[in-house]
């Protein structure tokens, strides 16, 4: 997913000195423009293509030149130009005719289906083949993203008002040069050389061609970007059973055969493509592919999705194919907006490293046609279970991929990045977005089109109006206007974008609450931040909470300074009154607990006085090992219930006292006055973090590997009049496993203990968030725990797990899939002294309204029942 668009590789061009210039229209037999052709020069590893008009540039030095123009579904065409040396254009115009596919006389048996079906099969037997048949490789590639408003609405869902910034037209322009390297089995690592970004002289596009390798129709199932579902290809080892095929016809193309194939969907509910595939006959591999998503694919917020693919041979006297050009498209609909938008490319210039000398034969082998058979044989003579009978001799494959990997890793000089780290995947170069428009005229290879002209003059040109403090401020006048739907749901935000500088007000809903402890609370909080250029960003946040009931005014002042951009070195600070909740990261919100108060007389919220102050520090010294460290002391009071107030007065149920009941302290919890000096440090570690280097900062896109966490929590006593002293050691592991169809897991366990005999107070226990209502902020927390109950002062091991099926099996049944609705299932654990055995077992489904998520629990303790509940909360 999940920003403007995921995907995609892409383009490039390389300049030469003294080049001349050849270009023209690529249109069809009508005159129309062909948009995104190819465009390529014979023998050399140099390609374009055309734009969304069919217009295309190639800058050659001066010499004579075979160009050959492809475009799915039409004849390729072969041309000889001539270019002149210095400031020179050649002009050369091209039309191509649609491909004749010609369907031969076919034998049939009585067994046999469509002789697509044989040779899809053979295509699945070479995938392995064809996925790793390049051991490594080095390309330039230019990219192009453009994303357009088509229609914009006054309101999103009619609650808030959309700024003056959203009106139709391209609304994202960008292209980017880089250089980009592979390694099997996929270490991918991309330099960007130069970015241009339309209206933003001083941005950097997000392009990154090496996104676009999740869209390997060789690999089984793909990710699109823009659904939780993958995709199967049609080329799958499972492909036949989600698709059926039709051969549309085969036709010559400079010596080889090439099958058009019709795939459809088998139901319309399978995750698949519908389009055409191009398969070269004898090698089975992919020549082209153009598929398409639909509604029918439970895509979000995006109605349709294309994808254009052309392949052709590498550099070089080896078999081995490469992808030549890659197109998508998108028509999107999202909270009102309709728009579409493209992301296209070519990667050329390559440097190959193939990864047998010569291609394996069949281990058992077919009759081999003369020329003159293979243009008047039949399409097949073969059935699928003949085919199967000829599966190729792959023995040491692998063994030959890590050979050529770890050979091309270490010639370092021919297909390596040089400067970047392990685990970089890429690295933005500063000053990328420091070159004029005389560099981009001369380096581009795609002309642009005249609307991304006008786009790039208008925006270029009234970059400094637009920047400027008069015309933000006009902006501001407007992004600043209140509205009560904002005010109430999402709070306010007040903007001064010239300075970099916001105000940001918390919604009424988190600003007025109702407890029994301080009864009417009104406690209004504003955060300040300002950013600067280079992403360092500090903010602080005063609070003034006053409880009517209790008549306790709790001021206080949260502050934070992220100061390292690259390394995440962050300094927080906190200081003065606040109530907390016994349990720190309870999911009882403000309003939740506030409803269940007043209307269902269960105050389940337990609150305590604390007064003083905590220092945080977080640092990444090393990639994927996170470090963060808190050093607070704090004076703990405790509070008791001033008000029974409520609106409805339900019969046999009444308030509680504010003391938490735990199955540890028989005695109480309560404690009267604590005064307590602590220090927390928690370092988690990600082996195999991927990231991005950008001159303003890092990314992190994270890894195949879980994440391991270690806690120290220590209470010191003695010191300033502290009168806790104990020690918690936690160590725990999060990871989130994708599994193909089958959905997604995401799964988290952490255990502990406190060693020795520890001196402390019940905020001090390790508590397990649980739930009492219907309502619920985080599914991936116990839903029918209670919250205070097993908190524990001794070991414990907490567990939870989650699985999203994507639809898997609701998509099956017709009126669900119209609905977009997607189950999962959940299992919570935990074990302590007193808890024995916890478990809690959930299913549900989420994406309902595209907003919420709706779980059913039961709960065991010992093997035995102890209740049920219903949960809803956010889940899209």
């Amino acid at each position: 997913m999940r920003s403007v668009f995921l995907l995609v590789c892409f383009f490039l061009y390389l300049p030469f000195a003294q080049a001349g210039t050849v270009r023209g229209l690529v249109s069809d037999a009508k005159g129309q423009g062909l948009a995104f052709a190819n465009v390529a020069v014979r023998g050399t590893p140099t390609n374009t293509a055309t734009n969304e008009q069919g217009n295309y540039q190639l800058r050659l030095p001066a010499g004579t030149y075979e160009l050959v123009f492809q475009y799915v579904g039409y004849k390729p065409h072969l041309e000889t130009v001539r270019v002149a040396g210095g400031d020179t254009a050649t002009v050369l115009n091209v039309t191509l005719a649609p491909e004749s596919y010609q369907l031969r006389e076919v034998v049939v048996r009585s067994s046999d289906k469509d002789p697509a079906y044989t040779i899809v099969q053979q295509a699945i037997q070479w995938r392995n083949y064809h996925q790793r048949e390049v051991a490594a490789f080095k390309a330039r590639t230019y990219i192009k993203t453009l994303a357009r408003f088509t229609d914009v609405p006054g309101k999103i869902m009619g609650l808030v008002k959309v700024g003056p910034d959203f009106k139709p037209g391209i609304f994202y322009l960008s292209e980017t040069v880089s250089e980009m390297s592979f390694r099997q089995p996929n270490v991918v690592q991309e330099r960007m050389i130069s970015s241009r970004v339309s209206g933003d002289t001083k941005g950097i596009s997000f392009n990154r061609a090496s996104a676009g390798r999740g869209l390997n129709f060789y690999q089984s199932v793909l990710k699109s970007g823009f659904s939780e579902r993958g995709f199967v290809s049609p080329i799958a080892a499972n492909g036949p059973l989600f698709y059926r095929y039709e051969l549309e016809g085969s036709t010559q193309q400079g010596g080889l055969l090439i099958h058009k194939i019709k795939v459809t969907p088998r139901r319309r509910s399978d995750p698949v493509f519908s389009g055409h595939i191009y398969i070269v006959d004898g090698t089975w591999r992919l020549h082209s592919v153009s598929l398409n998503l639909n509604k029918d694919a439970q895509l979000d917020y995006v109605d349709n999705l294309h994808i254009e693919q052309i392949f052709a041979p590498a550099p070089g006297p080896s078999d081995v194919w490469v992808m030549q050009s890659q197109k998508v498209t998108v028509g999107f609909t999202a909270l009102g907006f309709k728009g579409n938008g493209y992301i296209t490319a070519i990667l050329s210039n390559y440097k190959v490293v193939p990864t047998y000398p010569n291609r394996p034969a069949p281990t058992v082998a077919a009759p081999t046609p003369t020329s003159k058979e293979a243009a008047d044989a039949p399409v097949t003579r073969e059935t699928v279970a003949d085919v199967k009978k000829q599966k190729p001799k792959l023995q040491g494959l692998r063994a030959a991929v890590r050979r050529q990997a770890k050979q091309a890793e270490r010639d370092t000089s021919g297909l390596g990045m040089g400067k970047l780290k392990r685990g970089e995947v890429m690295l933005v170069e500063k000053g990328v977005n420091e070159r004029d428009t005389s560099y981009w005229a001369s380096v581009r290879p795609i002309p642009l089109t005249s609307e991304e002209e006008k786009d790039y003059q208008v925006k270029d040109s009234t970059e400094v109006i637009r920047t400027s403090r008069t015309y933000q401020d006009s902006l501001d006048r407007k992004r600043n206007e209140v509205e009560i739907g904002k005010l109430l749901l999402a709070g306010y935000f007040y903007n001064q974008t010239y300075y970099k500088r916001q105000w940001y007000v918390a919604p009424v809903f988190n600003i007025v609450n109702f407890n029994t402890v301080e009864g009417l609370v009104v406690n209004p909080q504003v955060t300040f931040t300002q950013r600067t250029d280079d992403r360092r960003v500090w903010s602080v946040t005063p609070s003034l909470r006053y409880g009517f009931s209790n008549k306790l005014l709790s001021p206080s002042v949260s502050a934070s300074w992220q100061y390292d951009p690259v390394k995440l070195g962050r300094l927080s600070l906190s200081a003065g009154r606040t109530i907390e909740n016994f349990d720190p990261n309870s999911q009882l919100t403000p309003f939740i607990n506030s409803y269940y108060t007043l209307l269902e007389n269960r105050n389940y919220a337990k609150l305590y006085r604390r007064d003083g102050l905590e220092l945080g520090y977080q640092w990444e010294p090393l990639n994927g090992l996170t470090v963060q460290a808190t050093t607070s002391y704090f004076t703990r009071r405790e509070l008791y219930n001033t008000t029974g107030k409520l609106l409805i007065d339900k019969p046999s149920v009444g308030f509680t006292p504010n003391t938490p009941i735990n199955e540890e302290l028989p005695l109480g919890t309560s404690f009267g006055r604590s005064q307590a000096l602590t220090t927390d440090i928690t370092a988690s570690f990600r082996p195999g973090q991927r990231f991005i280097t950008r001159p303003n900062g890092k990314v992190n896109l994270g890894s195949k590997y879980p994440t391991f966490l270690l806690r120290w929590r220590q209470g010191v006593g003695g010191v300033l009049g502290s009168d806790v002293r104990y020690t918690l050691l936690e160590a725990g592991l999060r990871h989130s496993v994708n599994l193909g169809l089958l959905g997604t897991s995401n799964y988290r366990v952490s255990a502990g203990f406190f060693p020795g005999s520890p001196k402390l107070e019940f905020m001090d226990f390790r508590h397990f968030s649980g739930n009492r209502t219907y309502l619920t902020g985080d599914f991936s927390q116990f839903q029918l725990l209670d919250y205070y109950r097993f908190s524990t002062q001794d070991r414990y091991l907490e567990a939870h797990y989650n699985h999203h099926f994507n639809g898997f099996l609701l998509n099956k049944i017709p009126l669900l899939r119209r609905l977009k609705w997607q189950e999962v299932a959940s299992l919570n654990y935990l074990t302590t002294p007193t808890a024995n055995h916890y478990l809690e077992l959930g299913v549900g489904v989420e994406h309902v309204f595209k907003l919420l998520r709706v779980d059913f629990y039961t709960g065991l303790q010992s093997g035995k029942r102890v209740g049920t509940g219903l949960r809803v909360g956010i889940g899209f």
